[in-house]
């Protein structure tokens, strides 16, 4: 029996929809030559993460075998599959494979960080094959919501795997490549040992839809309108993006683009050769000057953030340009779950203006880039792999996914996050346990999700914040009385008398009470004013805050 294996081990994008991370090694246990297939990030929201700018899975298992890593390949552009790549670069080292238009977008991320381009590396579709130490790696194109989209097809010495990527059975996608059945037959004829597939829309029953079924809809909404039409999408969807613009194009509107991401996504398929042609594009001050009936903008922030110019313009103006009574709105995009309360903000700022915003409840004007369970199955009839391991969703896609392929007579496999899966034999099993979680991109700074940070944030946000001042003479007594600083709480409590004014009294009560030992001890003084400032908050407000205690001692 050989003692060499071939291992899969998700570090972030199995149990979860975003931060994707995969890895998968061969060789003698512990000694595996690794590939890394796509380095992703999440997003933060302000209950779980607040002031963070992005979430990255905590790679520390893989610098600790920065040695063994042979390459990074990514499967598409989306900010979950390559957002990290630049992030993660110097713990790396690695060489990054792409293709043409996501290699496009990489290489702006390492620009941007101040990493080498030529780090990444331009590949062309299957049959094109990258040797990395003991793995044979392919782009098989698969029809997703990005252009250039693509399987990895890796072959190793214990058989052949397919990793789906994000993808959707779509043979008019509008801009991108279709699902070209006959060329998956013709990859996948002579066995697969697995198929390590995407799980994001297992639960929907219906097959899924084409890109090109949403044109016809959009084009008759955008000609009934009569104000200015303002129309949001994913920027990196760049089919439904043309749509939109040559619907307004069609109904005579001028178009505008919005964003920096939407700009930027539109010029790398031009780039590319991805998109072929775009209708023309003026600028935000030339917009100005033309008639409201006849213009689109089309603009960033379909999932309500902040920054986007969709939130911007439902504030006020952006660039100046401003909504007004009359105008349409289009959210052309699906909500994603965790999404909601940002989107229905901005709906209904929007709504106090006088604008009439569509959504995509009426299922006319988005469909998804993911397959549905129907799709599922054809790819799983097309691949017909030994076994089936899902990824990319939560633990309950998972799982539906994995039931699904066991009632196919597939093997199916369950692996979140951590859970590292040796499939040689014809019996895949469990291997290890590797310890995953995420890190944060905090301002410039990347920080664990140990490191102690984001955990006082909530809780001073939760809970508010005050700082206590004692200044102790030579002869270790207080000088003056002990004065307070406080944030975010209320400026009286239950006595009705300010609350500064309360803590302070009682700090200054504790300190005529205390002991000399209790005044000449740092540690001893700090637990007893912080236990005073908590109970006492306690009593005014039934609210326990985080405490800063500043001791100056003259000498």
């Amino acid at each position: 029996m050989s003692s060499e294996r071939l291992i899969y081990l998700p570090l972030g994008g199995a149990g979860e929809i975003g931060m994707n991370a995969y890895v998968y090694g061969y060789g003698k246990p512990g000694k595996e030559r690794l590939i890394v297939v796509d380095l992703g990030v999440a997003f933060p929201d302000m209950d779980g993460s607040p002031g963070v700018d992005l979430i990255l899975p905590d790679i520390a298992w893989l610098k600790e075998r920065r040695d063994q890593i042979e390459a990074v390949f990514i499967t598409h552009a989306h900010e979950d599959h390559i957002g990290a790549v630049a992030h993660t670069y110097d713990m790396l080292r690695a060489p990054i494979y792409a293709r043409r238009f996501t290699a496009n977008i990489a290489h702006r991320k390492m620009s941007e960080h101040g990493h080498p381009e030529d780090a990444v590396s331009v590949v062309g579709a299957y049959p094109e094959q990258i040797k990395a130490g003991p793995f044979s790696i392919s782009f098989l194109p698969i029809s997703h919501s990005i252009p250039e989209s693509s399987a990895m097809v890796i072959d190793t010495p214990a058989g052949r795997v397919i990793h789906s990527g994000d993808f959707k059975i779509d043979t008019t996608p509008g801009v991108g490549e279709a699902y070209d059945a006959d060329l998956w037959a013709e990859v996948c004829k002579d066995g697969v040992k697995a198929l390590v597939c995407d799980s994001t829309n297992v639960f929907s029953q219906a097959p899924g839809r084409s890109e090109v079924t949403v044109g016809p809809e959009i084009e008759k909404l955008v000609s009934s309108a009569e104000g200015m039409v303002v129309a949001t999408t994913f920027a990196s969807n760049v089919a439904r993006v043309k749509t939109l613009a040559v619907a307004g194009d069609k109904a005579g509107r001028s178009i505008v683009l919005l964003g920096r991401a939407m700009k930027r996504m539109v010029e790398a398929a031009l780039e590319t050769g991805v998109m072929k042609d775009f209708p023309n594009v003026i600028s935000p001050e030339e917009a100005r000057a033309v008639p409201r009936e006849n213009l689109m903008l089309l603009v960033t922030g379909s999932q309500g953030e902040r920054r986007a110019a969709s939130a911007q313009l439902a504030r006020g103006k952006y660039q100046g340009i401003e909504m007004k009574e009359g105008d349409m709105f289009l959210f052309s995009s699906k909500t994603i779950p965790g999404n909601e309360r940002g989107v229905i903000r901005i709906i209904n700022q929007f709504s106090e203006k006088g604008v009439d915003v569509v959504d995509d409840s009426s299922g006319l004007y988005h469909v998804s880039g993911h397959a549905n369970r129907p799709d599922l199955e054809v790819l799983h009839d097309v691949v017909k792999p030994q076994v089936l391991i899902p990824m990319h969703g939560e633990h309950r896609h998972l799982r539906e996914h994995a039931k699904l392929a066991d009632a196919k007579g597939i093997k199916g496999v369950l692996a979140v996050n951590g859970m590292m899966i040796d499939l040689s034999g014809n019996e895949p099993k469990v291997a290890e346990y590797i310890e995953t979680g995420r890190t944060y991109l905090d301002g410039s700074v990347q920080i664990g999700a140990l490191d102690g940070v984001v955990r006082d944030r909530i809780r001073m946000a939760l809970n508010g914040h005050v700082t206590v001042t004692v200044i102790m003479d030579t002869d270790d007594e207080p000088l003056g009385d002990p004065w307070v600083d406080m944030m975010g709480l209320p400026e009286t409590g239950r006595s009705h008398a300010p609350l500064v004014d309360v803590l302070e009294e009682d700090l200054r009560q504790w300190l005529g009470r205390s002991k000399a030992a209790t005044l000449r001890d740092d540690t001893k003084l700090h637990d007893g004013l912080k236990r005073v400032v908590r109970q006492s908050a306690q009593d005014e407000i039934g609210k326990k805050p985080e405490v800063t205690i500043v001791v100056s001692r003259l000498s």
